[in-house]
């Protein structure tokens, strides 16, 4: 009983910024890995950016430079800054969440999805 809000798609001209939020509430006892990821019409999801609980992170190729990942653990969310944006940048992002139950279980959970359009 999970529950992932996202929030800060839109619309946006090509060199312009967004910030991306998921916020994360319900049966929560310990937040692992959070990450966003991304997808086209007729694309692949694809990985965009990853951040460990310790705050280490991973980025695509594509957005390396370009956007950051981070995170609050006291109020349970994930942030995507996205700056110098591409019109190939366009896509729904969906948050990803990996919960860590109290016996050792994991178990990922994803957001609705909210749309960024970069227009040219």
């Amino acid at each position: 009983q999970v529950q992932l809000v996202e929030s800060g798609g839109g619309l946006v001209q090509a060199g312009g910024s967004l910030r991306l939020s998921c916020v994360a509430s319900g049966s929560i006892f310990s937040i692992d890995t959070m990450a966003w990821y991304r997808q086209a019409p007729g694309k692949q999801r694809e990985l965009v950016a990853a951040i460990t609980r310790g705050g280490s992170t991973n980025y695509a190729d594509s957005v390396k430079g370009r956007f950051t990942i981070s995170r609050d653990n006291a109020k349970n969310t994930v942030y995507l800054e996205m700056n110098s944006l591409k019109p190939e940048d366009t896509a729904v992002y969906y948050c990803n969440i990996v919960i860590v139950r109290p016996w050792g279980a994991t178990y990922d959970h994803w957001g609705q999805g909210t749309q960024v359009t970069v227009s040219s």
